[in-house]
């Protein structure tokens, strides 16, 4: 009975947590609308992102992102680790946490698990996209390109400064291989 109660407690926090973490923005951001599923789709390029350690020691990174069968979004995510010369490629899925007209997703590449994925500017041709998670340790900036013009860079960064983001801690990906 102890141990029944110890796992439905155990379960209960972890259902709270998950779903507590998936729906987070932070605050002052807000999620692109309208917001296009279908032109968002295809390969990105990471032009910089603020470093943690699934992406620790990466360049060369790129999300690509395409339509599962269930209709969540596939995100394949790959870099190249410069210090042990070797490929590493991520697999998951996201989700609309709402109306797929808002750019506000939770991605999960880890089973149950689910954090915020929130595209906060994306230009109209859908070029380049600042996308912040779940709270201030999480942003990129994507491009279609493995550059992204000067006037961009500096809008998306002046954007994150303003939410709060310290943008001088941004890791600038190479794009080399």
């Amino acid at each position: 009975m102890h141990k029944n109660l110890l796992k439905s407690t155990f379960l209960g926090i972890v259902s709270i947590f998950a779903f507590n973490s998936c729906t987070s923005i932070p605050k002052g951001a807000t999620a692109v609308k309208p917001f296009d599923k279908e032109k968002y789709l295809g390969k990105w390029y990471e032009i910089a992102r603020l470093d943690f350690k699934f992406e620790r020691d990466l360049n060369n990174t790129t999300a690509t992102y395409s339509i599962n069968k269930d209709g969540s979004i596939r995100v394949d995510n790959r870099g190249y680790n410069y210090k042990t010369n070797q490929w590493k490629q991520a697999v998951g899925k996201a989700k609309f946490r709402a109306d797929e007209n808002e750019a506000a997703l939770k991605v999960s590449f880890f089973g149950p698990f689910y954090t915020g994925y929130n595209v906060i500017a994306l230009d109209n041709a859908y070029k380049y996209a600042l996308v912040a998670g779940k709270d201030l340790g999480y942003l990129w900036i994507l491009s279609r390109e493995t550059e992204i013009p000067e006037t961009v860079k500096q809008n998306y960064l002046k954007i994150a400064a303003d939410l709060g983001y310290k943008t001088s801690n941004l890791v600038w990906v190479e794009h080399n291989k």
